[in-house]
């Protein structure tokens, strides 16, 4: 599945990522009314949309919201990495920053247990992503820049790696996030 190449770019998606989540960490930790607004904004705008309905239609919300951001962070390759890299930023700056408010109010446990189900496989599907954009974006720049190596017949390749190993990792983890983490997060209430 995984090459020296994938490694690396998937590898420094990770470490961008972690970056940006302690990021938001800290901004929370420094200023708590931060973290109050990012809260309330993913309430309004996810939690209270999808938390409503049954558990087949939250699956089918979570996968396709999941999969149109997966598909944005591979394809988002094709702006010279611009939009991956960015998406990566945002997101772990506002997870970090939800996830450490969520932490002050309810407890690590809680947390954990509400988010571990699911994220070890959505968390993975979009660090590859990511990486597959990176090198995507690393392609075209050969291509463009050096006018060496074929960026869409790598595209294509790139695209076969991502429709046979992220897209089953986000239907499993949107299954579980749907059917499974509304258990646990009643059970730790």
């Amino acid at each position: 599945m995984f090459d020296g190449r994938l490694s690396r770019s998937t590898l420094f998606a990770t470490v961008l990522f972690a970056l940006a989540l302690v990021g938001g960490v800290l901004a929370v930790r420094q200023d708590p009314a931060f973290g109050q607004e990012l809260l309330a904004s993913f309430r309004d705008q996810v939690a209270g949309e999808i938390l409503s309905d049954q558990s087949w239609i939250l699956f089918l919300k979570i996968f396709l919201n999941n999969l149109v951001a997966c598909i944005a962070l591979f394809v988002g390759g094709a702006t010279f990495g611009v939009l991956p890299l960015l998406v990566l930023a945002s997101n772990g700056l506002v997870i970090g920053g939800v996830l450490e408010t969520i932490r002050g109010d309810v407890g690590t446990t809680f947390v954990l247990a509400a988010i571990l189900p699911h994220g070890v496989l959505e968390i993975p599907a979009f660090l590859v992503s990511a990486g597959l954009g990176l090198l995507l974006a690393e392609a075209l720049g050969r291509e463009l820049l050096q006018g060496e190596g074929d960026a869409a017949g790598e595209a294509r390749g790139q695209g076969r790696r991502f429709v046979r190993y992220v897209v089953p990792f986000v239907a499993v983890a949107a299954a579980v996030e749907a059917f499974i983490t509304p258990h646990i997060i009643q059970l730790m209430s």
